[in-house]
C-alpha cells in the first residue's frame, strides 16, 4: 500500500509541475516538408504582406491554401532581417551579425544562438543554428530568425523558468519522423514553456518564429487569420 501512495504522490507532483498543452492553448500544425513553400513577393513583384493577399494570389493561381503562417523577422519594408532563399535562389543573405545588449534586453532575432529553418531539394527539412549552416546548392527553401527554441534536445540556455515575459510566440521544430511542427500560442506564453512544448514534441532543434504580430491560417481547425503586415510567409497548398 505504501508503494501505491508513493506512486500517486509522484504522479501527482509531475501533473502539478509539467505543463499540459491543451487544443486550447496552443495552435499546431504538422506538414510534410516537401509540400511547404516559402513566400515573399508574387508573380508582379509585389510584397504580399498579408496571410489574405497570400490566400487571394494562390486562388488566382488556381491553387488552394491549406495552412500559412509568418515566416520569421523582417524589416519595416518587408525585407527578411536573415537569409531568405525561394526556390533556390538567395534572395538574402545568411545574418551573422552580433548585436550587443542595449538597456534591458538583445532583440530576439540576435539572441544566440538563433538559426536557420530550411528544406532541401529532396524535401527534407532541418533547424540548424546559424553557426552551423552550410550554404548549399541543394537548399530550395530557407528562412533565418532567433532565437533557437530547442538546440540539440536542450532548451535554449538563456530562457527562465517561471518568466514573466508573456506574449504570443510562434514556432517551428523537426519531429522524429522529420515531418514538421509548426505552433502558435493562442495566449501570452514564455519562452521556456513555449520551447518546452518542442522539446515534449520530441523536437531535437526548435526555431523561434515571431511574436506578438504572428498570425496563423488554418481552416482545418476553424482559423483564418488573414491580416498581417509581414515579410517571408511560410503556406502549404493543394
Amino acid at each position: 500500500m505504501r508503494l501505491i501512495y508513493y506512486l500517486v504522490i509522484f504522479l501527482l507532483c509531475i501533473s502539478w509541475t509539467t505543463p499540459h498543452y491543451e487544443e486550447d492553448s496552443l495552435i499546431t500544425y504538422t506538414a510534410d516538408p516537401a509540400k511547404i513553400q516559402l513566400f515573399w513577393k508574387d508573380s508582379e513583384d509585389q510584397h504580399l504582406r498579408s496571410i489574405g493577399r497570400l490566400e487571394s494570389w494562390i486562388t488566382s493561381q488556381h491553387k488552394k491554401l491549406i495552412f500559412a503562417t509568418n515566416g520569421g523577422m523582417y524589416e519595416s519594408d518587408g525585407t527578411p532581417v536573415g537569409l531568405f532563399i525561394q526556390n533556390g535562389k538567395v534572395v538574402e543573405p545568411l545574418n551573422k551579425k552580433e548585436v550587443l545588449k542595449n538597456g534591458s534586453s538583445i532583440p530576439n532575432f540576435y539572441l544566440k544562438p538563433n538559426g536557420v529553418f530550411y528544406i532541401d531539394k529532396a524535401g527534407k527539412a532541418f533547424v540548424t543554428e546559424t553557426n552551423k549552416f552550410n550554404l548549399s546548392n541543394q537548399i530550395q527553401w530557407a528562412t533565418q530568425s532567433g532565437p533557437m527554441l530547442v538546440v540539440n534536445r536542450a532548451i535554449h540556455s538563456v530562457f527562465q523558468k517561471g518568466s514573466p515575459n508573456q506574449v504570443i510566440r510562434s514556432g517551428v521544430g523537426i519531429l522524429p519522423n522529420g515531418k514538421v511542427l509548426f505552433a502558435i500560442s493562442r495566449s501570452p506564453i514564455n519562452f521556456y514553456d513555449f520551447a518546452l512544448y518542442f522539446q515534449q514534441q520530441g523536437c531535437a532543434n526548435a526555431l523561434f518564429l515571431d511574436g506578438f504580430v504572428s498570425r496563423i491560417y488554418l481552416p482545418e481547425k476553424g482559423v483564418r487569420q488573414t491580416d498581417g503586415n509581414f515579410g517571408v510567409i511560410v503556406g502549404v497548398t493543394e
